[in-house]
């Protein structure tokens, strides 16, 4: 807790001081290349023969996914702090390769926790790591998957607090970091509701994004809160289309998992449940509190896409787009595939393109037999 109370009075410092904003903003231009484009997929939307389908590319940012946005400020306030040595977790890699480019950037080092699951099948990202300078720490407890490489990134935390900022990557954990997260991830959804209007001349009718932990949606989801006529839709990882997913906010009930309350995948006595996706930056049991509060609410609805339908949807992007998306953002495009048709030539639906897919196409090549 005293971590957490030197954490919470170090971020509200510097949102309260202008030169931190202008230090972030800087190098959110410059080193990260913000603001992301707005992209209007003009030939899948033909395809799909319905509303017009825009993506926010977060996939062009540095690093190549919407992660650096929140590594990056997490690591200006971890140098307020003075603490030179950053622990994160990985799933799908992401964010490790986030942490580690930013720890190069201001000289820090760099210690990820990654399932040894996830290490096997995002190889590409462990190597990019590891380039930065990254220390890779293979996670053998549990399914070796994204829930135990966060154990285990809190649990070295714990011990070394002194020297050591946690910088997590997802909207969850314990009070600040959800609401942090959310904060420096807004930048996503800021910029998107600015472009709508100067590019459709209007609002969209629905703002889509994958949801696990749920960084990249909450981001692109907030800005558009007190919009009531634009939907917010989540999309959660439907697994095998049957018992194996994760789908935390529709098929999990209220726990606590990492310090929050939320929806958790779990049995009647609390205890995690195996969950399962082929996408690693979704195979995560519960969700950021915010989302279960969007969720009970009303404001936002959640949906699943499986494996499957989420591969689909990779290739056509691929092929009419020219544009190779991370499995996760390919969950997302199911479901917007769907809104949009139901909507009809009239419509605008706004896509959260959280992150490019170069770290999955191995393991899809090798789904396929091709490697």
């Amino acid at each position: 807790m005293a971590a957490l109370d030197e954490l919470e009075a170090a971020m509200d410092e510097a949102f309260a001081d202008p030169e931190f904003h202008a230090e972030r903003a800087l190098l959110a231009r410059d080193f990260v290349g913000r603001p992301t484009p707005l992209y209007l997929a003009e030939r899948l939307t033909e395809d799909i023969g319905g509303a017009r389908l825009w993506l926010k590319r977060e996939d062009l940012a540095h690093t190549g996914a919407h992660k650096v946005n929140n590594a990056l400020g997490q690591a200006l306030i971890a140098r307020r702090l003075g603490k030179r040595r950053i622990v994160a977790e990985t799933g799908a890699g992401q964010h490790g390769v986030a942490t580690a480019t930013v720890c190069a950037r201001f000289g820090m080092q760099a210690v990820v926790y990654m399932g040894e699951e996830d290490m096997r099948r995002q190889r590409p990202n462990v190597v990019r790591m590891r380039m930065l300078g990254a220390e890779v720490v293979p996670v053998t407890n549990g399914a070796g998957t994204l829930k135990d490489a966060l154990n285990d990134a809190i649990r070295d935390w714990i011990a070394n607090v002194e020297d050591t900022h946690y910088l997590i990557g997802t909207a969850a954990g314990p009070h600040p970091y959800p609401y942090l997260v959310r904060r420096l991830q807004a930048v996503i959804g800021e910029e998107s509701r600015a472009q709508m209007l100067d590019r459709a001349g209007r609002l969209p009718d629905a703002v889509v994004a994958c949801v696990g932990g749920g960084s990249n949606a909450i981001g692109i989801f907030h800005p558009f809160r007190d919009d009531p006529a634009t939907r917010l839709v989540g999309v959660e990882a439907g697994g095998d289309g049957g018992e194996l997913h994760a789908r935390s906010l529709g098929g999990g009930r209220v726990s606590i998992l990492h310090g929050s309350r939320s929806f958790v995948l779990c049995d009647d006595d609390g205890q995690v449940v195996e969950t399962h996706s082929i996408s690693a930056g979704l195979d995560y049991p519960g969700v950021g509190p915010e989302h279960a509060a969007l969720l009970a609410s009303g404001r936002a609805e959640y949906i699943g896409a499986s494996d499957e339908e989420a591969l689909v949807a990779f290739d056509r992007l691929c092929h009419l787009e020219g544009i190779i998306p991370a499995l996760e953002s390919s969950h997302a495009l199911v479901i917007a595939e769907r809104i949009a048709r139901d909507l009809g030539p009239s419509g605008d639906v706004l896509v959260g393109l959280s992150g490019r897919g170069d770290k999955d196409v191995d393991q899809i090549a090798a789904r396929r037999g091709d490697a």
